[in-house]
């Protein structure tokens, strides 16, 4: 019988039936850990995740881990809430499995000189772009857009219409709602050769005159080429749209991938995002956070769970199942992931280009600092302020909130 029961917050709405495969998981964990029983606990989205997960903390009756966004490293911080990995790491095992994780998913769990989460469910969002609508449109179906210039032609001869002029299908669509908008956002800035903010999430870059010409260029997409959906493109619908055939190209995260394969009923192909020249995109998704006011015993056993999670064979599983990103180069030469790529090779693609990805959009006061950013998103893209206004105001906004941390 088990001795040691630890709650588990994790995020459902991310994209696939994951629950399944967590499930699956924590079996295999409890069968291999007899004396360890872990109750996973399906809170919703992240934000919803991190919400319940804070409240439960500060009512003295926090988990004993949690997958949420890297992002929220700093307000975990500055709540006082998580444990550093740091303190669990003793062995040279652990310091060998530690080793083990990419450095560009180590670098968004580190500041203050310590390691403040694991790697798991991690992405890059990438471009998945409809064969056919390209061949019907006379683009080359092999040949994906490298450049803005190449994608909005792209889009513009695989748009189609019907006799009265109404959009049958969309030429691309980049999800700008809450949740998704700062993250994509990151993306375009990134391509442009600026980034939003500095490593010590003090302070933002929003008047750059490259992050205005970014947001403009979002704009243009459907308010001068015509190629993109009015308004604000939805991040829960785009997956349906692509596959419904209404848009030919979407932004989106890895971590759909399977969820793709599985019904797209056409030939699709998966790339890079296209740069202002340089390509480039930005780490998503989750780490697995320790409690800090979870008892001893817990935390080692959430610990425990941790390193079987993100062990190289479960995250090559787990990449797998989903179409998430194994952040261990150690998960990639597993004989599962190595036939994977064989018989699915768009998978390469977010791995090949995380090198040329930055940290997703991240600071102290994160959920209040993030929310400004993508009101002014929001703002621009239904056309209630021009980009240089939207993030003008955003600036002073944030500048006001992160006075105190500078």
């Amino acid at each position: 019988m088990a001795q040691t029961k630890i709650d588990f917050y994790y995020p459902v709405q991310v994209g696939g039936p994951v629950s399944e495969v967590i499930d699956k998981f924590v079996a295999a964990f409890e069968k291999a850990n007899p004396d360890i029983d872990v109750a996973p606990i399906y809170a919703g989205n992240y934000v919803d995740t991190t919400t319940k997960a804070l409240t439960a903390a500060k009512a003295g009756t926090p988990p004993a881990l949690a997958v949420l966004l890297a992002t929220d490293v700093y307000t975990l911080i500055d709540e006082d809430v998580v444990s550093p990995i740091d303190e669990f790491v003793k062995t040279d095992e652990d310091k060998a499995w530690i080793d083990g994780f990419m450095p560009a998913y180590l670098k968004s769990a580190q500041t203050e000189d310590h390691l403040w989460s694991v790697p798991f469910q991690r992405s890059t969002a990438v471009m998945y772009y409809n064969k056919a609508a390209f061949k019907e449109g006379g683009v080359d179906p092999e040949n994906y857009p490298k450049t803005w210039s190449e994608m909005v032609a792209a889009g513009t001869a695989a748009l189609k219409k019907d006799a009265e002029g109404k959009v049958q299908r969309w030429g691309i669509g980049i999800p700008g709602n809450v949740g998704s908008a700062q993250w994509l956002f990151g993306a375009l800035a990134a391509e442009n050769g600026v980034k939003l903010v500095n490593d010590a999430g003090t302070e933002t870059y929003l008047t750059d005159p490259k992050v205005v010409e970014a947001l403009q260029f979002w704009v243009d997409l459907s308010k001068k080429e015509g190629i993109h959906p009015p308004g604000i493109f939805e991040w829960g619908t785009a997956p349906a749209d692509f596959i419904a055939g209404r848009v030919s190209m979407i932004w989106h995260t890895t971590g759909n991938l399977a969820n793709i394969r599985k019904a797209a009923a056409f030939d699709f192909g998966v790339a890079p995002f296209p740069g202002n020249p340089d390509p480039a995109s930005v780490l998503g998704g989750g780490n697995l956070y320790i409690f800090k006011d979870a008892s001893d015993e817990d935390k080692a056993a959430a610990f425990k769970f941790i390193q079987f999670l993100t062990s190289d064979e479960t995250l090559a599983d787990w990449a797998v199942a989903t179409g998430y990103v194994a952040p261990r180069d150690g998960a990639w030469e597993t004989p599962v992931l190595k036939k994977y790529v064989e018989e699915v090779p768009q998978a390469l693609v977010a791995l090949k280009q995380i090198p040329q990805s930055v940290p997703e959009f991240s600071t102290h006061e994160n959920a209040r600092t993030t929310k400004v950013l993508n009101d002014a998103l929001a703002a621009a893209l239904t056309g209630n302020k021009t980009p240089e206004e939207a993030l003008g105001d955003a600036q002073t906004e944030i500048d006001r909130i992160l006075a105190s941390y500078r």
